[in-house]
């Protein structure tokens, strides 16, 4: 592996696979999965939000995808590697001492929902809509539990992942997708079929 595509990748937390409403499902146009009806949130997402409730604000909301322009694709290409290069890897364990917690990695260190998070945020602040930067829970070219950002647009749906410095579109990935955030309602997650449960252990770089 060149030490380019090396930047970032790290392997996610334990847990992240364990654990929608038929209205919130309806306005949805998923392109990449069956949905299956709601499923619990990843472990960590509860606790992350009780901490900063402000990025967890829930309640029905309507489905928005953003238009793909040109500038737009360059802005994902340059959050995706931006967060993936200034971001060291590290597990929970080792960075906070417990298998699984979701925070900002405003120190410099996380594991795959963390940068998950940044972006979105960095996204969410640019103007991006919160309705089309879902957290998505993918089983990933091992088997192992792994968070991405799944981004709905007018030209599909694209991932950005902290084992990959280019945005991909998901049929791309060599993933499995697992679970994601509801479109409708960012505080409800949905099933995307593959619901074994996996254990991954980050580590660091």
């Amino acid at each position: 592996m060149s030490s380019k595509r090396g930047r970032g990748i790290g392997w996610c937390a334990a847990a992240i696979l364990v654990g929608m409403t038929a209205s919130a499902s309806a306005g949805e146009r998923v392109l990449y999965a069956s949905l299956s009806g709601a499923t619990r949130a990843p472990i960590g997402w509860i606790e992350f939000c009780s901490e900063n409730a402000e990025e967890c604000r829930g309640g029905p909301t309507t489905p928005r995808d953003i238009v793909m322009t040109q500038q737009a694709w360059k802005d994902l290409l340059s959050v995706n590697r931006w967060v993936n290069e200034t971001i060291k890897p590290m597990t929970d364990m080792d960075h906070w001492g417990v298998v699984e917690k979701w925070s900002y990695p405003t120190d410099g260190y996380g594991d795959c929902e963390d940068y998950v998070l940044m972006k979105r945020k960095i996204l969410i602040e640019a103007g991006w809509p919160r309705e089309a930067l879902l957290i998505t829970v993918v089983r990933d070219k091992k088997g192992d539990g792994h968070a991405v950002l799944t981004v709905k647009s007018d030209k599909g749906e694209f991932i950005l992942d902290n084992q990959n410095e280019d945005v991909l579109s998901w049929t791309d990935t060599g993933y499995r997708y697992v679970k994601r955030q509801s479109q409708a309602d960012p505080n409800v997650w949905v099933s995307l079929g593959d619901t074994r449960p996996a254990v991954a252990t980050a580590t660091a770089r």
